[in-house]
C-alpha cells in the first residue's frame, strides 16, 4: 500500500453510505464516527465530541478535515447554501499555517493542540465554527533542527507578498532572517 496514493474512500460519493446508519452498520470510517455524533446530537440536542489522537504523522489533521467536511455536508438543507460550509472548510488551511510546520517526520505537522467547535442552530443547520488552540510549541519560533523549519505562515508571507509589499515591510527573503533560516527554507513538497 502506497501511503501517498489517494484512496477513493473520501469525498461526497463516499459520504452517501453513512447518513442515518447506526455505528457498526456501515464500514468503519471517520464518516461513521461523524454520523454517530451528528445523530446523537439530533436525538439529544446535547453537544458531542470527537477526539482524534495518535502519534506524529498518523493523520490527525487530515482526519479532522474529513470529519468537518462530513458534518458540513450532513447538515446541509435546501435552505442553507454551500457558502458557509465551504468557507469553514476553506479557512482551515489558513489557521493551520500558524501552527503547522515541517518536522523530520512530517511536512505538515501540527505543533499545537486544537479544539474545533462546529455550531448548529435549532434547525440543525451549520451556522459557524471556532477553533481554540493550546500548547503551541513556542520553541519552534526561535530554533529548528536542520531537517525542520519554522511555522508555515512565515514562509507563506514571503511567497504571497509582491515585491512592493515586501519592501514596505522591509522583508527580503526568508534566508535573511535568523529564525527562518536555521533549518530548511524551501521544501519541494510544500507549496508556500
Amino acid at each position: 500500500l502506497n501511503p501517498f496514493e489517494l484512496l477513493p474512500i473520501y469525498g461526497v460519493e463516499s459520504m452517501g453510505a453513512y447518513p442515518n446508519k447506526a455505528l457498526g452498520l456501515a464500514e468503519p470510517h471517520a464518516y461513521a464516527m461523524a454520523e454517530e455524533a451528528f445523530r446523537t446530537f439530533l436525538a439529544t440536542s446535547l453537544s458531542q465530541s470527537l477526539v482524534v489522537s495518535g502519534e506524529s504523522g498518523a493523520g490527525k489533521t487530515e482526519t479532522n478535515k474529513h470529519l468537518m467536511h462530513y458534518l458540513a455536508w450532513r447538515s446541509k438543507s435546501e435552505h442553507v447554501g454551500n457558502d458557509l460550509a465551504e468557507t469553514i472548510i476553506a479557512v482551515n488551511p489558513i489557521l493551520e499555517s500558524f501552527g503547522n510546520a515541517k518536522t523530520s517526520r512530517n511536512n505538515n505537522s501540527s505543533r499545537f493542540g486544537k479544539f474545533t467547535r462546529i455550531h448548529f442552530d435549532s434547525r440543525n443547520w451549520l451556522v459557524g465554527a471556532d477553533v481554540v488552540t493550546y500548547l503551541l510549541e513556542k520553541s519552534r519560533t526561535v530554533t529548528q533542527s536542520e531537517e525542520e523549519r519554522n511555522y508555515h505562515c512565515f514562509y507563506q508571507l514571503f511567497a504571497g507578498l509582491g515585491e512592493e509589499e515586501k519592501a514596505a515591510l522591509q522583508l527580503t527573503k526568508p534566508e535573511a532572517f535568523t529564525y527562518l533560516s536555521k533549518g530548511l527554507v524551501h521544501v519541494p513538497a510544500i507549496n508556500d
